[in-house]
């Protein structure tokens, strides 16, 4: 049998534990509540130690996302991925700002391959990383997969600014915290 259809979900928690309202300040407030999201994720044991959120210019939360891939048999249900494709049916548009607002995609970690790749298409605005690659890989077991040298660069010249290590020890904590606790043990 050919599947048809694709689906792929947030944890239940995702539509009971989180204000759809909710406006965050600045950079720091916003990964803050990623990287929340990251660990819920790890210690509901709901999927990986990623998280992700797309906001407004405003600062009002679009959409959240966190890694899935293991639950939902998916590997491209990550963090990001999941942030994207949350927003993209919520404002019923594959290009988020092309509305003429601003959007940032703000991610616990740098993204891997795949989330990089389509974060050219998604329209945002500008992308916020708290952990780097070399977190990621030397605190899991995590490939991230190869990126062009200049990877900022190439974002940057789409018009996506990029700003790192935004509380990048809370996000490397996290990480730690989901090899401390097992890894992939749901």
């Amino acid at each position: 049998m050919i599947y048809a259809q694709v689906h792929l979900t947030l944890p239940a928690w995702a539509s009971t534990d989180i204000d759809p309202l909710a406006r965050f300040d600045n950079d720091e407030a916003r990964m803050r509540f990623v990287a929340g999201l990251a660990r819920k994720n790890v210690e509901l044991g709901t999927g990986g130690p990623f998280g992700a959120a797309i906001f407004d210019g405003d600062g009002r939360l679009v959409s959240i996302g966190v890694n899935r891939v293991m639950p939902q048999n998916c590997s491209l249900a990550h963090a990001e991925i999941m942030a994207f494709l949350t927003a993209q049916q919520r404002l019923q548009r594959f290009r988020l700002n092309e509305d003429g607002q601003r959007y940032v995609l703000v991610t616990s970690a740098q993204p891997c391959c795949q989330c990089y790749g389509a974060s050219f298409w998604a329209g945002i605005d500008e992308m916020q990383i708290g952990a780097r690659a070399e977190d990621v890989m030397s605190l899991t077991e995590f490939d991230e997969g190869p990126l062009p040298a200049d990877w900022i660069g190439e974002l940057e010249k789409r018009g996506v600014a990029v700003k790192r290590d935004i509380l990048r020890d809370e996000c490397r904590d996290v990480l730690a915290f989901y090899s401390a606790s097992g890894g992939a043990s749901y």
